[in-house]
């Protein structure tokens, strides 16, 4: 029962209200596919921070997972661990702090992470294996479900312990052939057989509830950590030195600029969404956190919705306009997907694709009226420069390729109708 962060972008990195929105998507897009509640949520590229994991108690999640780097310290009760005793009066301020600072932390064994205000509220912290991690996605461990069993078995530290795991999906099938094979067998046929009980997290969770506290590292920047990043979550905010398919001599400097242009376009249309308070919806941010239903159910009355959320009757007009408002901000938040600051140039079709959202937020300031400052986000978006001398910087690439593609756009929206 695991829910996804609605368009993968960089919690740590968004603001507040933008963190909020993603994740009340997330979980009401589980909802609707799987009919029932969600436990935990997928952070994208598991970058969390203490205002993510937070959130994730605010929204009554039980579990989540991150990578064993992202623990600073724990506190251990290691004879209620021994005991299963119940985790309510397991771990006491008498119990010592350990540094686990560079992974060394024990991934077997779930962690509780307390909420920063003191309230004692918590959320349950699994912490993947990640040698046995990198053996599938990099070393080969998917040739066969009997090398995945062994690497299994020297990853488990005894009898009754966990051994929990962490992968792109893209390992199994894409990167390697039959890997999705190789994993049904392993799970289905050759673990059961070497002794191991296949279980998922909550099961896990009932059975063994956590005897040891943890608390997350803030990163070397302050802003959180990821599984992808050794700089925290640099990569998508800054020329950090992450990077996939560079060429030697490149930089990613580009990365800031195109994040600033992005914040402004944000900001500004965040303003003009909140000056509809009052006018055409009762409160513009609740409204927004509850219009994912829309784009999950084309057929959903569009009027029974702002029904629900304007503070008067609307006209024909106003109902269109309201949509409209509701549209632009979908697409202020697409274009923070986390890819378009993965990967080494600002050329690339990720890029590109986040530009796309970027204009089309644009067009839609244009269509509902309202002064916006495209040169202002040129101007900015000019400073992103590609490593490919003859593509010139972001404004260029927005001006060459994004920019003809904006009428085209208005046939892709989800929430007017």
């Amino acid at each position: 029962a695991i829910a996804q962060a609605y368009n993968h972008a960089i919690l740590p990195l968004c603001n507040e209200r933008d963190r909020r929105t993603q994740v009340r998507w997330g979980l009401a897009d589980f909802r609707y596919r799987f009919r029932r509640e969600p436990e935990s949520m997928w952070l994208p590229e598991t970058a969390g921070n203490d205002e993510v994991l937070g959130l994730l108690i605010d929204e009554g999640l039980r579990f989540v997972i991150l990578a064993p780097q992202q623990a600073e310290r724990v506190r251990i009760n290691r004879t209620a661990i021994t005991a299963c005793h119940d985790s309510a009066d397991a771990v006491s301020p008498d119990h010592e702090w350990e540094s686990v600072a560079g992974g060394t932390i024990d991934t077997s064994i779930a962690y509780r992470y307390l909420h920063r205000d003191g309230s004692g509220r918590s959320i349950a912290v699994f912490f993947y294996d990640q040698e046995l991690a990198h053996a599938i996605a990099f070393e080969q461990a998917l040739a066969s479900s009997t090398s995945l069993v062994d690497r299994i078995a020297k990853a488990a530290k005894g009898v009754g312990s966990l051994v929990n795991v962490a992968t792109d999906g893209e390992s199994y099938g894409h990167h390697h052939r039959f890997g999705d094979l190789c994993l049904a067998y392993a799970l289905a046929g050759d673990a059961p057989a070497r002794g191991f009980r296949i279980t998922n997290y909550g099961e896990y969770l009932e059975q063994h509830p956590p005897a040891a506290q943890v608390q997350i590292s803030s990163g070397p920047e302050g802003e959180g950590t990821s599984w992808s990043c050794t700089h925290g979550v640099s990569r998508w905010i800054r020329d950090c030195g992450c990077q996939t398919d560079g060429e030697p001599g490149w930089n990613q400097s580009w990365r800031e600029p195109l994040r600033k242009a992005l914040d402004l376009l944000r900001d500004e249309a965040a303003a003009y969404f909140e000056a509809t308070r009052g006018d055409l919806f009762t409160d513009p941010w609740a409204a927004r956190d509850e219009a994912i239903e829309l784009a999950l159910d084309q057929q959903k009355s569009r009027e029974d919705f702002l029904r629900r959320h304007a503070p008067r009757q609307l006209s024909r007009e106003e109902e269109m306009r309201a949509l409209a408002f509701l549209e632009l901000q979908r697409n202020a938040l697409l274009m923070y997907t986390s890819c378009g600051w993965f990967f080494s140039d600002i050329s690339g079709i990720e890029p590109i694709q986040i530009l796309k959202y970027a204009a089309r937020a644009i067009s839609l300031l244009d269509e509902l009226g309202l002064p916006s400052r495209p040169q202002q986000f040129l101007k900015t978006l000019a400073e992103a420069k590609s490593n490919r001398p003859e593509l010139g910087n972001a404004a260029d690439i927005y001006r060459r390729v994004v920019e003809p593609l904006r009428e085209s756009q208005q046939s892709n929206e989800i929430l007017v109708k």
